[in-house]
C-alpha cells in the first residue's frame, strides 16, 4: 500500500523514515547473527521498506526545498518596505537597482570557499554585449518581453516595440530580459546539485574561454652544496583547459486559453517548464556527457577530464558495490580534498550500500537525521541522482566521489525566446523555444575517484 506524506511535517517524515531504516537493518542484522542470507520473505519486506525510504527521502528534500523557497520569499517581502512587487520591478537579481545606476549579477564560486562573485553592468560600458545587456535590464524591457509572451509581435504597441529594439529581432526571436536570465540560472541551481557544488562562470558574450593549467610539477629539490644550483628541470610543464559554450534549446506550447487567464503569471509558467527541462538536459551531461558538442561528464573516461587511471575497482565485484571498494575509493583521493569531497550514486546503488557495514559492524551510509543535515557514507555526504550509472557489470561506472567544486561550468548569459505563433494555431497553442548556451567539463582529475565494479 502507497504511503502518503502529505501533512506530514519535516519531523515526522525525518522520524517515519529513521524507524524503517532501523527496522530494515534489523532483518540484516538478524540473518547476520544467524549465519544466513535473508529469506525470500526478508527479502521481500527489506526491497518494500527501501522503496518506503525512498518516498520518504523525497518527501523531505521537497520539504526542505519549499521551506528554502518560503524563506526565500519572506527575505523579498522585507525588500523596500515589505512589498515585493516593488522588488519585482527592479531588474537584475539583487533587488536593489534603481534606474539609471549599475545593476550586478551574482554567481557562486565554489573554488575559494563558496564566495559569490559580482558582475557590474552600466548603460555606457565600454564592452557592447555589457551595454545590450544594461540595455535589457530595464523595466520598460522586461514589461515588453512579458507582452511579448501573450501577444503576437504584429500586435504589440510602439512603446513596447521600442523597448524590444534594445536587441536585435530575428526570425522573430527577442534576448530574454537580463532579470529573466538571472532566475532562470538560479531555478536550475534550486533544482539540481551539480551546479550548486561546481564552480559556474558567467560570459558576457558566446566566446570560449581558457584557464591555464600546470600539467606536471618540476622534480623534487636536489641536496646539494652551497656553490651548485642543483640538476636542470624539464618536467615542468603547462596546459589549457577551454570551456566554449555550446547550444541548448527547447521547445514548449502553451495553451491559449492558459495565456489568457489573468490568475496565472504566463512568464512564470514558461519560465518554470523551461527550466526544468534545462535543468534535466544539463544535470544528464554534466554526468555522462560525452565532450562533444555538450559537456564532459564526470562518468565519462577522457584525457581531457577525468582519465580511467582515477578508476577504483578493488574491494568490488563483478556485480555488486562492497564496503572494501568504497574505503578504497575514499583513500585514493588526497586528504586534502576530503574536507570539500562528496559521494554521486543512482538511489539502486544506494540501495545496495545501505546494507553493509565496516569491519566493526558499523553501517557505512548513515541518514540525514535533521533538515539541512545530508546522508552520509564513510563521513562523507553523499548526493543520489537519476542520472547517475546504475548497471552493475564488470568494469562498469556504478559510483563517484570528488571535490565538485573542480567541475566547472561558463554559461553564456546570452539566452534568447522565439514565440511560434501560427506553428500551433489548430490546436489553439502558442510555442516557445528557449535557447542558451553553456559548457563545463571537470579540470582536476586528482579531485576525483569513479567506483567501479570489477
Amino acid at each position: 500500500m502507497a504511503i502518503k506524506t502529505d501533512g506530514m511535517t519535516v519531523k515526522e517524515l525525518y522520524e517515519e523514515r529513521a524507524d524503517l531504516i532501523a527496522e530494515s537493518r534489523k532483518l540484516i542484522d538478524t540473518a547476520e547473527s544467524e549465519k544466513r542470507d535473508l529469506s525470500d520473505e526478508e527479502t521481500r519486506k527489506f526491497d518494500e521498506m527501501s522503496a518506503d525510504i525512498d518516498v520518504y527521502s523525497e518527501a523531505i528534500d521537497k520539504k526542505n526545498g519549499d521551506e528554502e523557497r518560503r524563506s526565500r520569499l519572506d527575505r523579498w517581502s522585507n525588500l523596500d518596505g515589505g512589498d515585493r512587487r516593488e522588488e519585482r520591478r527592479q531588474p537584475g537579481n539583487d533587488g536593489s537597482r534603481s534606474d539609471g545606476k549599475p545593476f550586478k549579477i551574482e554567481w557562486r564560486d565554489n573554488l575559494f570557499g563558496g564566495e559569490r562573485r559580482t558582475v557590474e553592468f552600466r548603460k555606457d560600458d565600454p564592452r557592447p554585449s555589457f551595454a545590450a545587456l544594461y540595455e535589457r535590464a530595464q523595466p520598460e524591457y522586461e514589461q515588453a518581453f512579458r507582452s511579448l509572451l501573450t501577444k503576437s509581435p504584429h500586435h504589440l504597441g510602439e512603446t513596447e516595440r521600442r523597448a524590444l529594439q534594445a536587441d536585435s529581432q530575428t526570425d522573430g526571436g527577442y534576448l530574454v530580459p537580463t532579470q529573466f536570465v538571472a532566475r532562470l540560472i538560479k531555478f536550475v541551481d534550486d533544482m539540481l546539485f551539480i551546479r550548486q557544488f561546481g564552480t559556474v562562470f558567467p560570459l558576457a558574450t558566446g566566446d570560449s574561454v581558457g584557464f591555464p593549467s600546470l600539467d606536471t610539477d618540476p622534480a623534487d629539490f636536489d641536496w646539494t652544496t652551497e656553490l651548485q644550483t642543483g640538476s636542470e628541470d624539464s618536467t615542468m610543464a603547462f596546459g589549457k583547459r577551454e570551456l566554449a559554450p555550446h547550444p541548448l534549446a527547447k521547445r514548449i506550447k502553451v495553451s491559449n486559453k492558459l495565456l489568457r487567464v489573468a490568475a496565472l503569471n504566463p512568464e512564470d509558467l514558461v519560465l518554470q517548464r523551461l527550466g526544468y527541462k534545462m535543468a534535466v538536459t544539463e544535470e544528464k551531461a554534466f554526468l555522462t556527457g560525452t565532450g562533444n558538442q555538450q559537456p564532459l561528464g564526470l562518468f565519462t573516461a577522457s584525457n581531457d577530464g577525468i582519465s580511467t587511471s582515477r578508476d577504483v575497482s578493488t574491494g568490488n565485484t563483478t556485480t555488486t558495490i562492497k564496503a572494501d571498494g568504497l574505503i578504497e575509493a575514499k583513500y585514493s583521493l588526497k586528504g586534502q580534498y576530503h574536507m570539500r569531497a562528496r559521494w554521486i550514486f543512482h538511489r539502486d546503488a544506494i540501495k545496495q550500500i545501505a546494507k553493509l557495514k565496516d569491519g566493526e559492524g558499523q553501517y557505512l551510509w548513515q541518514p540525514g537525521l535533521q533538515a539541512g543535515q545530508p546522508d552520509r557514507l564513510l563521513n562523507m555526504p553523499l548526493s543520489m541522482s537519476e542520472f547517475a550509472p546504475n548497471t552493475f557489470t564488470t568494469g562498469l561506472y556504478v559510483g563517484l566521489l570528488g571535490d565538485l567544486s573542480h567541475y566547472w561550468i561558463a554559461d553564456s548569459l546570452q539566452m534568447s525566446m522565439q514565440r511560434l505563433v501560427e506553428l500551433y494555431a489548430e490546436t489553439n497553442q502558442v510555442g516557445f523555444i528557449g535557447r542558451k548556451e553553456t559548457d563545463a567539463m571537470p579540470v582536476l582529475e586528482e579531485a576525483f575517484a569513479r567506483v567501479t565494479l570489477a
